[in-house]
């Protein structure tokens, strides 16, 4: 059985609508909480919120934490935390999720510094293990391993948090799948007296503007992306057409955007999305750890590059050596006339 108890998710949501990473977090919450003996809980904070217990018990909660106050209606950053400080000084929560979310980047950090307790950020990863202090041998069992890229995606880490609790991070979005849904599963609601005043309200939301999305990545079923190889911000016209005539999304790698051959909503990758659509095909695209570490799960792989050394081949289900701009046009030609 854990030490302090639950494995908690940051159950964020915004006008009454959850975060899609909340429900990626707690299908790994739920594999994390039956390797060491716990309960799965959720952390929903707002106003007038309490109906989104029913889709978290779904994905795989077994109680939620509810805390409402017309000062959590809209996410501003001190009430938010002194909420979540509370909520996890009352509880004690063996292991407390956050998505990287900007939500979840900003609020995060603050609540591992007034818990004392370490964060690891933006892991693509989280795992239950041992771990043996190699200075004093001490020997740790049932840790949290949050694991994540470092120095550029040139090395995986793993981190471990041996001495405090909660064992804190956040994890990007799109890296954890979610459980099956179980809409007959129920759970237990736990209601929060929080003690939050006007004094906590520093900030004042005197509007907000909302703009969509300009592509949806993480929802595409066939994605098109190209590289700094397509050369050119025209040059990207042939991967929209390809995209549009898949019926797909226009994907790109940060070469691609930091070249400002197109806009970063466009961007896979490590500092980007991360995707696991049915078909992925990366044109122009070398394949540098950080790309492949945001599409490599993804059903089928099509590579298309002149280079035939390119890394990316290394992970590719078919490669196609040639340029892209003679090689997209006979794909969009070949699809056309079988349809």
């Amino acid at each position: 059985m854990a030490e302090h108890g639950e494995v908690w998710v940051f159950a964020e949501q915004d006008d009454g609508v959850l975060n899609e990473v909340v429900l990626e977090l707690l299908g790994r919450a739920r594999e994390l909480a039956e390797k060491i003996g716990a309960k799965v809980a959720a952390l929903l904070l707002g106003h007038n919120v309490e109906a989104l217990a029913g889709d978290l018990f779904a994905h795989g909660a077994d109680r939620v934490y509810i805390g409402e106050h017309p000062h959590l209606k809209v996410f501003t950053t001190t009430p938010y935390e002194k909420a979540i400080v509370q909520a996890a000084r009352e509880h004690k929560p063996e292991i407390f999720l956050f998505g990287a979310s900007p939500v979840g980047r900003d609020i995060a950090p603050r609540v591992a510094s007034a818990l004392m307790v370490g964060l690891t950020a933006d892991c693509t990863d989280l795992q239950i293990g041992d771990h043996v202090d190699p200075m004093t041998k001490q020997e740790y069992k049932n840790l949290l391993l949050q694991i994540r890229p470092a120095f550029g995606g040139n090395i995986i880490a793993t981190i471990v948090n041996p001495d405090t609790r909660p064992q804190m991070a956040t994890v990007r979005e799109g890296v954890m799948k979610k459980a099956d849904v179980q809409t007959d599963k129920t759970g237990e609601i736990v209601k929060l007296e929080l003690t939050l005043t006007d004094d906590d309200m520093i900030a004042e939301v005197i509007e907000r503007v909302k703009a969509e999305r300009k592509v949806d990545l993480k929802g595409a079923r066939v994605i098109v992306a190209g590289g700094v190889g397509v050369g050119s911000p025209e040059g990207f016209e042939l991967i929209r057409q390809l995209a549009e005539t898949l019926g797909g999304e226009v994907g790109a790698s940060r070469a691609a955007v930091d070249g400002g051959f197109i806009d970063h909503d466009h961007q896979v990758g490590q500092t980007g999305t991360t995707v696991r659509p049915k078909l992925y095909i990366a044109c122009g695209i070398s394949g540098a750890v950080q790309h492949r570490a945001g599409m490599q799960e993804s059903g089928k792989i099509i590579a298309i590059n002149k280079d035939p050394d390119a890394p990316i081949f290394g992970i590719a289900h078919f490669g196609i050596v040639g340029d892209l701009n003679a090689v997209i046009p006979k794909m969009i030609k070949a699809y056309k006339d079988k349809i």
